[in-house]
């Protein structure tokens, strides 16, 4: 392959094949590069052939380590890196929330728990708010979005669940649990792209531990979903996310109970999502067919009130999946066919718009990534604001996106306090 006179770099490379020369002019097998990356060698093969997309920041700074690798550059090419973009940005309530869960609490006679009907009504609340459309205020100064609101009354909830789960006894305290380990999924939502990877897993730990104390099969294949987006997002292994998630299914009695069916669809829905980061097309779409099942056997107007699975949010994870897999024209195909009032969430809305500007830009069309993007803001601003795909696409289309756009962009990026 001829190479430029002026630096020696092969233009036409694409960033798996940068990757494999890396890997083999050091020696190194697929092999061994799994295995210090903690993936599998179909993962390895997969970044090579270029069947899912380049990895974000940190992770990619570990493959260059694991390769050899010096500068970056040599595995980006021409794909200028900003780390302020992929800089995750701080909520201001995140120390509120850090200091509620690392706080030391010992039950005590003296304060009675909360009878446990009282707890779950609170909760239902608080589900209810995370998913809600924001009002006015929030879309001009993200002074009560969906996050905000959660943050505010997560220090309570946290406590008041725990205190419950080490006072009450019997009957009562397995719904304590089952109520402490639902506080926690709204813990990890409101960190899912905030700078405390450890907070993150710590709450995942804490509402399966929780889950499995309270012997609650559906509570057990609630805290797996949860734990799922977890470990994916933070790219650990993906054989552990989806054995994980077929013991939860295992667990499940294979009844009419559409709670069941729900929970049952959410872990296919994982499984699949796992595949399809690991480039596994297959496994992939053989789960997700599993999780379409499920929300077709719900019925078309089906949504679970809190976990919000329907057909809805499976049609939309089709998305992310057609992206993980980097074919963009079949995620196009998928969006324009979904239907999002379908979706009762807000957050979830704005995340398919936000795959949907991706899918765009895979295919380097920036006006319609600055559309969905607003589009995206328009129904969850917070959602939007803290994403991190959003925060590495606005500075490149500010400074080098279609002219027509950069305007937008950086009015976008403005609003959304993303450094250009």
């Amino acid at each position: 392959m001829p190479e430029t006179p002026d630096t020696g770099e092969v233009p036409q490379l694409t960033f798996g094949q940068r990757v494999q020369r890396a890997r083999t002019r050091t020696g190194r097998t697929r092999a061994y590069v799994a295995d210090v990356m903690g993936h599998s060698e179909e993962w390895v093969k997969a970044v090579e052939r270029g069947t899912i997309a380049m990895p974000r920041l940190p992770k990619l700074l570990r493959l260059a380590q694991v390769l050899g690798v010096e500068d970056i550059a040599e595995l980006t090419g021409d794909e200028r890196i900003a780390a302020a973009s992929f800089t995750k940005a701080e909520h201001r309530q995140l120390p509120v929330v850090k200091q509620a869960l690392n706080k030391p609490q010992l039950a005590t006679a003296a304060r009675p728990a909360e009878p446990v009907d009282v707890l779950a009504a609170r909760l239902r609340q608080a589900w209810k708010l995370w998913h809600a459309t924001e009002q006015p205020a929030a879309r001009r100064d993200f002074g009560e979005g969906n996050r905000t609101r959660i943050g505010r009354l997560l220090p309570a909830l946290l406590a008041d669940t725990r205190h419950a789960a080490r006072t009450l006894e019997g009957a009562d305290r397995r719904k304590a649990l089952m109520a402490q380990a639902e506080a926690y999924h709204l813990a990890q939502l409101f960190l899912s792209f905030q700078p405390a990877p450890d907070l993150i897993m710590l709450t995942g730990d804490r509402a399966m531990t929780a889950a499995q104390d309270a012997d609650s099969p559906r509570a057990i294949a609630a805290a797996a979903w949860y734990v799922n987006h977890v470990h994916r997002d933070a790219g650990e292994a993906a054989e552990a996310r989806v054995e994980l998630a077929e013991q939860a299914v295992a667990l499940l009695p294979d009844t009419d109970d559409p709670e069941c069916i729900a929970r049952r669809g959410l872990l296919y829905l994982a499984v699949a999502l796992s595949y399809a980061k690991t480039g596994q097309a297959g496994d992939a779409w053989r789960y997700w067919d599993k999780a379409d099942a499920a929300a077709r056997r719900l019925g078309d107007d089906y949504a679970h009130p809190w976990l919000i699975f329907g057909r809805g949010i499976v049609g939309g994870y089709a998305i992310t999946m057609h992206n993980d897999l980097v074919q963009p024209g079949k995620a196009l195909e998928v969006a324009d066919a979904l239907n999002l009032r379908e979706i009762p969430s807000a957050t979830r809305r704005s995340y398919h718009l936000i795959e949907t500007a991706r899918a765009h830009g895979l295919l380097n069309e920036g006006a319609a990534v600055v559309s969905y993007l607003q589009r995206a803001h328009r129904e969850s601003p917070e959602t939007i604001q803290f994403n991190l795909y959003t925060r590495s696409a606005l500075p490149g289309l500010v400074t080098s996106g279609p002219r027509m756009v950069r305007e937008d962009a950086e009015d976008l990026a403005r609003e959304l306090g993303v450094p250009v």
